[in-house]
């Protein structure tokens, strides 16, 4: 809902011309609440959207496969999932919703988000090999869908270490300027 102005004219004695207006605001919802917030579908049929889609869908896969965690390797492969899928999830409504564009905010965006890319990648890394080395040798209950969590990390490991080259080929190829 917009705000509504009224003006209103009259004239104080029918003699003299003169008018005086008065201004009579409606007490609505600022214009511009939610104007900033705009739906960016089209992000997500380049590569680096489809790659985040990716990373979500196979982050989804790899918490569901390794939980419970049963054995203290499959705690850190589960911590490792989690805040990568937490920060690729606060990366798709950065795009989702525009919010990289609307924010006025000295952040270099392709840099923070290669970055945490980055880093996400070295832990996933570390995280499937902690995850197979853990199971390889346990035979038994939830073997199976363990030693399938730790194949997709390696997959999701692939998907934010490609996420992470594109970053870089778009930071190294774009302008230094701060807000990007």
């Amino acid at each position: 809902m917009m705000t509504e102005t009224a003006v209103t004219v009259t004239t104080s004695h029918p003699q003299h011309a003169q008018q005086h207006p008065t201004v009579k605001t409606d007490p609505g919802q600022s214009p511009g609440n939610l104007s900033w917030m705009r739906i960016n579908i089209n992000y997500f049929k380049t590569v680096p959207g489809i790659l985040k889609l990716v990373q979500a869908v196979l982050g989804i896969l790899c918490m569901a496969l390794a939980s419970p965690a049963y054995l203290s390797g499959t705690h850190w492969f589960l911590f490792v999932v989690v805040s990568a899928f937490i920060a690729t999830l606060i990366w798709i409504f950065v795009y989702l919703l525009g919010i990289r564009e609307a924010l006025r905010l000295p952040i270099n965006w392709i840099l923070t988000e290669l970055i945490n890319t980055g880093i996400m990648t070295i832990l996933y890394f570390i995280a499937f090999i902690v995850q197979l080395a853990a199971w390889s040798p346990w035979y038994g209950y939830a073997r199976g869908s363990n030693i399938a969590a730790g194949v997709f990390g390696i997959f999701n490991f692939i998907a934010y270490a490609a996420g992470a080259y594109s970053l870089y080929l778009e930071w190294k190829g774009s302008p230094v300027t701060v807000n990007q």
